[in-house]
């Protein structure tokens, strides 16, 4: 498809505002670096309405809270479906289940018996604000609701009506009144009523449940838990034959072993996508449902997992599938789709990072997002009849006009001579770096891995003069069994060592000045650049670690109340690595100073981690600093905290490193 035309700037008014709500400058005072990247995404989520005249946007509010809001595409009119503050429930996305009626997903962290958990909730709202209904199950309850549960399916998204998987507990009471239904369910909800009818019966075991996009459940996921409620880490997947509604197996996925985990349903063959171990990688499949179970192996790679089937339109059509070696890559099934990305390649042929988020129920306007490794992302809107491509929005307007670094992709040899994948960040402008002041950023997990592509933290250290190395370590996800290992925890020296020899290829490459050399990390890279100090106390001049693990043992007694305590315990393991792996226990080797920053309601990294991390090295005689931030969770989404939290880090790696304090950019 050629000839597509770029049609004016509709930048939408009301989310430009809400960006610049966030920056904490002074009035009338130009944005520093610090602002510029610490200001969140202006969306979390865009969704077009079925008739594609309408655009849901959810995204954060001027600090820590988040607003929904809905523009109208002809009259460019800008209405607030409703804010949250975070306290403790904020909006993560909205979407259309009727013609000015939307579904809202609204999570947090709260305390159930004196442990803090997460909690999702979600509600229905007319597009103008009003009618708001909540869709979990009501009721005097006989214990806690977690979760309220999911959209499994859509529908027309004119009526209202939607298929919704829902967490039953029972309802305590009268004999007339009382409840005694128990699971995960499926009901067909009524968005604008709120009235239910039972889809699928409500079943202790089951986790999910698959849609075929046409209103009908083809697929149901039932999970294994000891006698205690504890998972076991084994999913037994089932399918349905169409037309009946006796289950079938699927498939088993094991926590160690053969991986099998199902992903779509494809209505037009009659078939389901998997993706399952092949050769130690996961590779996609196509089963058909008809009872035959015949398999069709689709595609896999000798290098890297198969990550996801790409879908769209509001039934989740699979029209491809995508995997990442050093950049992401699509495959397309749907010819038209396949034109579309070409002709959009041509287009845009500086944001090769192409998504499809969202479409008109017809499938002829399609909204897109578009980005690269050195711009944040802008949407789209695709008209397929006109062959008209409308510039809606930037994902990040402070970071309109700032000249950012290109990202390379690299490899370095490990110490035992295995060639660890990379990503590199210089400064913008520099393309022969030599003795600049350097970081190393392992990424978090250790279930993941980093793709190249736009990254706000990287790209502020290098807007700030560094050179930045992400590393895919052995340990990280995405590269198959082999090199997922024992993971980041229970092989933690092997994992450690490559982040590590990271830094030393740095030094060795003479881009890194050795007596400039500071690492930085978040969750599990928090972890890692801690204990890189107990391998190579030497090596890293400053480290900074944001919501980090600090101590194995103390991560495995704190997942004790939470039904995953059989997996995070075996995912760490016993023995002396326990101890040795754990950097509070090993302050007293450190000399690099170290600043951490932590969220006080973080489910996911406990703030104790920090705390006692902190404690340890002021009583080893060390240099620590721990930053808090008050009602935040593991990602710090708050413009405000990560913008505090950057100009610390930039000042105190100044301090440290002995470099010059760096005038901001200009605007």
């Amino acid at each position: 498809m050629n000839g597509i035309r770029l049609v004016g700037l509709a930048t939408l008014g009301a989310l430009s505002v809400v960006a610049a709500a966030q920056q904490s400058a002074a009035p009338g005072a130009a944005p520093d670096d610090a602002i510029r990247f610490g200001t969140q995404e202006v969306a979390y989520s865009v969704a077009l309405s079925a008739d594609g005249s309408k655009l849901a946007f959810v995204g954060p509010d001027a600090n820590a809270g988040t607003v929904a809001l809905v523009t109208d595409l002809k009259t460019a009119q800008i209405s607030s479906v409703g804010r949250a503050d975070g306290k403790p429930l904020n909006l993560r996305a909205c979407d259309w289940s009727g013609t000015n009626r939307l579904v809202c997903t609204m999570t947090g962290v709260t305390k159930f018996n004196g442990v803090r958990v997460p909690v999702s909730r979600m509600l229905a709202v007319d597009a103008s604000g009003g009618n708001v209904l909540q869709l979990g199950q009501g009721g005097d309850q006989a214990r806690p609701r977690q979760f309220d549960g999911d959209i499994v399916d859509w529908q027309n998204g004119v009526d209202g009506m939607v298929l919704m998987s829902r967490h039953y507990i029972p309802v305590v009471g009268g004999r007339a009144t009382a409840r005694t239904t128990e699971g995960f369910g499926v009901d067909r909800m009524d968005t604008t009523t709120g009235k239910a009818t039972e889809v699928e019966k409500p079943d202790t075991a089951a986790v999910r449940y698959i849609s075929d996009g046409l209103g009908t459940i083809r697929i149901k996921t039932l999970t294994e838990k000891s006698s205690d409620g504890r998972l076991r880490g084994v999913n037994r997947h089932f399918y349905r034959k169409v037309g009946e509604r006796e289950w079938q197996p699927l498939g088993v996925d094991h926590n160690e072993g053969v991986r099998m985990v199902p992903l779509a349903v494809d209505p037009t063959i009659d078939a389901a996508y998997v993706v399952q171990t092949l050769d130690g990688r996961l590779a996609l499949y196509r089963i058909a449902l008809d009872g035959s179970m015949k398999t069709e192996l689709v595609f896999a790679s000798k290098t890297v997992d198969v990550a996801s089937v790409v879908r769209v339109g509001r039934a989740g059509r699979v029209i491809g599938f995508s995997y990442v070696t050093d950049r992401r890559m699509t495959q397309y099934f749907d010819p038209a789709y396949k034109a579309i990305a070409r002709g959009l390649a041509q287009a845009l042929p500086d944001l090769p990072l192409m998504h499809f988020v969202s479409a008109s129920a017809d499938e002829h306007l399609v909204l897109v997002r578009a980005a690269s490794d050195s711009d944040p992302g802008r949407y789209y809107l695709f008209d397929r009849d006109r062959k008209s491509l409308t510039s809606l929005l930037q994902a990040r307007p402070p970071l309109k006009g700032v000249k950012l670094s290109q990202v390379r992709t690299v490899d370095y040899a490990a110490a035992d001579g295995t060639r660890i994948p990379a990503y590199l960040t210089l400064p913008p402008g520099v393309t022969d770096a030599k003795g600049l002041p350097a970081i190393v950023m392992p990424h978090g997990g250790p279930e993941a891995r980093d793709e190249w592509g736009f990254d706000w933290l990287a790209q502020f250290y290098a807007q700030r003069g560094f050179a930045v190395l992400q590393p895919n370590f052995r340990g990280s996800a995405g590269y198959g069994d082999a090199w997922f290992a024992q993971n980041g925890f229970h092989g933690w020296k092997q994992s450690i060592g490559d982040v590590c020899d990271g830094a030393r290829w740095l030094v060795k490459q003479g881009i890194a000045d050795p007596a400039k050399l500071a690492a930085v990390g978040w969750s599990y890279g928090g972890y890692a650049v801690l204990q890189a100090n107990v391998l190579d106390a030497d090596l890293f001049k400053a480290v900074i670690a944001i919501a980090p693990v600090t101590d194995l043992a103390m991560l495995k007694a704190q997942a004790y109340h939470f039904t995953s305590y059989d997996l995070v315990a075996d995912s760490i393991g016993s023995g002396p690595h326990v101890r040795e792996g754990s950097p509070a226990q090993q302050a007293d080797k450190f000399k690099a100073p170290v600043l951490m920053f932590h969220g006080t309601e973080d489910v996911n990294v406990d703030i104790q981690q920090s705390q006692k991390m902190d404690r340890a090295l002021h009583a080893a005689g060390k240099s620590s600093e721990l930053v808090t931030y008050q009602d935040l969770d593991h990602g710090l989404r708050s413009s405000t905290a990560r913008t505090d939290m950057l100009r610390r880090s930039d000042a105190f790696l100044r301090e440290h490193l002995k470099l010059q304090a760096a005038s901001p950019a200009p605007p």
